[in-house]
């Protein structure tokens, strides 16, 4: 059996040691350059706006919402998977670490990568794609809009204003964390847009657009380790996916065949670091040749700042391809997710049809059955759901359990 790599004894750090930049890079935000609240707040004595931000999200509803939110499987399938908010703590850990590197606000990254799931339905992507179907006829829906939504309009924790009143640049990395928008627009964004620009045509601030390429890390590495958890497909059949494989013969050659949970470990940690420092690389090259002295700069450049190699964002586009066949279409993902797709469906239809069905204070803003506005507000109700709420309402509706 191969040895393992040998430690130094308690107490030692093997060099290099990390050293943190001394000071924060010209092109990051900062508080004094913030365009500031919708609604005009005296700030916190002890804490950055997006400090504020950021503890804001955290104690929202939506946020905990995400604790039973489909990620990949659904929420009976068992406690080592992911959800939304495991998966966007995740996120944060990888978006503040890069941010530090970089010399960034790393406020502002953790805030972005914190609350770039909240407008997610119940069970998933399959949620979002019954929920858009059923709601063609009104605008459709789209989780970043509707993430928007929830930080402008659906939270009622203040008395003064209706939303969470966060800076405009968490906004402008809400709605742009992907990059520009481009017309044309409705619903959410548009609306708002309309109110207070957020500048759609471009480029967000370099903390939202590493908060984004840290979800691309982040998901592709656990669903790995999710899927061989959960035996959707094996350690040999990894070793012949793109770029994951490399790191797959990297641990058998150091370590052989170790348990599931240290070889998934192992695994998850190099190909980790291996996107990570691309990242950084790329992401540095880019700073050097465009030289931005202001995070205004990096929005009016008119090209990304942060970003993966050529070569590496290939391969991560076919590692994607690879988890697509073997994972999110295997039987056991697709079963439940037709199911979760009627839930979703037959809820929209039923609550649409007698909004009595629902809570007294949303049955009170909707209008006429089956109208517009009833339809806008059945989404908000749904889309607010999580997996295992979904499933009571539709057995208290229709009085029967649907198992998925």
């Amino acid at each position: 059996m191969p040895s393992r790599e040998t430690a130094k004894p308690p107490g030692h750090l093997l060099p290099p040691i990390y050293q943190p930049p001394a000071e924060r890079a010209p092109f990051a935000a900062r508080q004094a350059d913030s365009r500031g609240r919708f609604f005009g707040e005296r700030e916190s004595a002890t804490r950055t706006c997006y400090q504020r931000d950021r503890d804001r999200i955290i104690h929202s509803t939506a946020f905990r919402r995400m604790k039973h939110k489909t990620q990949v499987f659904v929420q009976h399938e068992g406690d080592y998977y992911r959800t939304r908010l495991t998966h966007s703590l995740e996120v944060a850990q990888i978006a503040r670490s890069l941010a530090r590197v970089l010399a960034l606000d790393e406020d502002l990254a953790e805030t972005l990568a914190l609350a770039h799931d909240l407008g997610h339905t119940p069970f998933g992507h399959a949620g979002e794609e019954a929920l858009n179907a059923a709601t063609e006829t009104i605008g459709g829906f789209d989780h970043n809009a509707h993430t928007l939504r929830l930080v402008t309009r659906l939270e009622h924790r203040y008395a003064a204003f209706d939303g969470l009143n966060l800076t405009w640049e968490t906004l402008e990395g809400l709605v742009k964390h992907n990059g520009p928008v481009n017309p044309p627009l409705a619903g959410p964004i548009q609306s708002f847009d309309a109110r207070w620009p957020l500048d759609l045509k471009d480029w967000p601030s370099l903390e939202a657009q590493v908060a984004a390429l840290a979800d691309d890390i982040a998901y592709v590495n656990h669903d790995i380790d999710d899927g061989l958890r959960a035996e959707l497909f094996t350690i040999d059949d990894l070793a012949d996916a793109p770029l994951a494989g490399e790191h797959v013969q990297g641990v058998l050659t150091r370590f052989g065949r170790i348990e599931i949970g240290r070889f998934i470990g192992e695994l998850v940690r190099t190909l980790m670091s291996r996107m990570v420092d691309d990242l950084l690389a790329e992401t540095k090259a880019r700073v050097a040749a465009a030289k931005p002295v202001s995070a205004a700069q990096v929005r009016t450049r008119g090209a990304a700042t942060a970003a993966f190699s050529p070569a590496m964002g290939g391969q991560i586009e076919a590692l994607k391809r690879f988890l697509f066949a073997h994972m999110y279409r295997h039987p056991r993902v697709m079963v439940p997710i037709g199911r979760a797709k009627e839930v979703v469906t037959e809820l929209f239809a039923a609550f649409s049809a007698n909004p009595s069905l629902m809570p007294p204070d949303w049955a009170q803003l909707c209008g006429a059955p089956d109208d517009a506005a009833t339809g806008g507000v059945v989404r908000d109700y749904i889309a607010g759901m999580t997996d295992r709420y979904a499933l009571l309402e539709y057995g208290r509706v229709f009085r029967r359990v649907i198992e998925l």
